[in-house]
């Protein structure tokens, strides 16, 4: 059978006007093609929800947004139709939440099922809906705050730079470029100082070791003779001390108590009396026999009597 050049072109335009209708439905958000489930939610605002807006559930994609339009009840409400395409059950009590999920893509709706509850949604009923703020907002939300400080932070700048101009007039930059100056010339002297300070160790650079090893020693000896002060038995010395200036302090106290000879001597007057009296007849007894020794040693050979006893004249005993 032989198809005529009539019948391919209304074939043809047949074709192209069902393509056109599919095309203009898919754009719109609707599959010709698919069973659908149509779901409905109500929100204040959509925040640039469009349509064919895809539609999750857990992150899998289940849908697409098919209409965004205001209520006919004039209460400024939105009303978005939802296009399922999955036979996965999820609740009556499921929230439809608006979200974005990067800074590129545009809004999209999450359903968020409820387990707990056992009663699944029917095609034709209206979900809860829900907003969460996106990326952008919550960046926004974050940056405000340090946008505040940053104008803070600006204006105390502003204040500190108008301070600064204030403060550094003609006269005062005059004196900071003098200071400047006398700062480069002493660094400078320093420059000199620390050359010749240079030079002088290396001058003295043997003189200096010499004194170092001298105090390497001194330090070797000094540590020696620490030594030998920790290992002496000072304890033991100084114990014996201490016993020694008891001793001392009891025979002082022995004494300032008249006990003992020394105290006798030293508070007895009656005895240091008795005691300078027999010194001083011990004095005349040894002058007489200085002076008369004839009186107490006489040897005779031919029987010559003694001469009898003088006193001297002076032999008197003062008291």
């Amino acid at each position: 059978m032989k198809i005529t050049r009539e019948i391919k072109t209304a074939i043809l335009v047949i074709a192209s006007i069902l393509l056109f209708i599919w095309g203009y439905s898919f754009l719109k958000g609707k599959d010709l093609f698919n069973d659908y489930k149509t779901f409905y939610v109500q929100y204040d605002n959509v925040e640039g929800l469009v349509n064919s807006a895809p539609i999750t559930i857990n992150g899998l994609n289940v849908g697409k947004v098919s209409k965004v339009e205001f209520l006919n009840d004039n209460s400024g409400k939105i009303q978005v139709e939802l296009q399922i395409k999955s036979d996965f059950p999820f609740s009556k009590s499921s929230i439809a939440s608006i979200y974005e999920p990067g800074l590129i893509g545009g809004k999209q709706i999450m359903i968020t099922p409820n387990f707990e509850d056992k009663s699944v949604a029917e095609s034709g009923i209206t979900l809860k809906g829900d907003i969460k703020p996106g990326l952008t907002s919550l960046v926004a939300e974050r940056l405000t705050p340090l946008q505040e400080k940053v104008e803070k932070m600006v204006v105390s700048a502003d204040v500190l730079l108008k301070n600064v101009n204030s403060i550094l007039d003609s006269k005062t930059k005059a004196n900071l470029k003098s200071s400047i100056a006398n700062l480069d010339e002493t660094l400078a002297e320093f420059k000199v100082v620390s050359k010749s300070v240079n030079e002088l160790l290396a001058e003295n650079k043997v003189k200096i070791n010499s004194a170092l090893t001298n105090v390497d020693k001194a330090s070797a000896n000094f540590a020696k003779i620490s030594d030998s002060i920790s290992k002496a038995n000072i304890g033991k010395t100084v114990k014996s001390l201490e016993r020694t200036l008891a001793s001392v302090d009891k025979i002082m106290a022995d004494v300032q108590s008249g006990k003992g000879t020394l105290g006798k001597l030293a508070k007895d007057e009656t005895m240091y009396n008795n005691f300078a009296k027999t010194s001083k007849e011990l004095e005349l007894l040894l002058q007489d026999l200085r002076l008369n020794p004839t009186r107490y040693v006489n040897v005779s050979l031919f029987g010559k009597k003694n001469k009898p006893y003088k006193a001297p004249v002076n032999d008197t005993i003062k008291k």
